[in-house]
């Protein structure tokens, strides 16, 4: 016998609400609370100067930058072990990063989420839902500016 399937109830196969397509993230206004992510490998050892430079960047475009967050990969021994293998392809983070920016946008009560490397649609989609604000990086900020 044939028998429906039922919807998965899994977070990785709900349907979000998808934000406009095409639309790049507009800051909403001037003095808006942005929190910024910044995702780096070991091997990046600059790592404050680019979280500097964004922060001063998104300040110039009329953003206040609230919190700042690193995820650095490869850092413990573990991860790097682990440098090979993609840490989640949905949100770019590992899931207790997403949750510590989640808890901090809700302490800020942040705009927007802002990330120093690119996104994709998929990403940026999956981040928004999850934190309940819009997530987008840098260079949409710049482009859309």
């Amino acid at each position: 016998m044939y028998k429906p399937r039922r919807d998965d109830r899994r977070l990785a196969h709900r349907r979000f609400p998808a934000p406009a397509r095409g639309r790049t993230f507009r800051i909403p206004a001037v003095g808006a609370d942005v929190v910024l992510v910044g995702y780096f490998s070991a091997k990046q050892k600059d790592f404050e100067t680019v979280m500097a430079s964004a922060a001063t960047t998104l300040a110039a475009h009329g953003a206040q930058v609230v919190a700042q967050i690193v995820q650095r990969r490869g850092v413990s021994d573990g991860g790097a072990r682990k440098m090979g293998l993609p840490y989640s392809s949905r949100t770019l983070l590992t899931y207790g990063k997403v949750r510590e920016v989640a808890l901090r946008c809700e302490e800020t009560d942040a705009a927007a989420v802002v990330f120093t490397t690119p996104l994709t649609g998929r990403q940026r989609r999956t981040l928004t839902a999850m934190l309940g604000r819009p997530a987008t990086s840098i260079s949409d900020v710049l482009t859309a500016g």
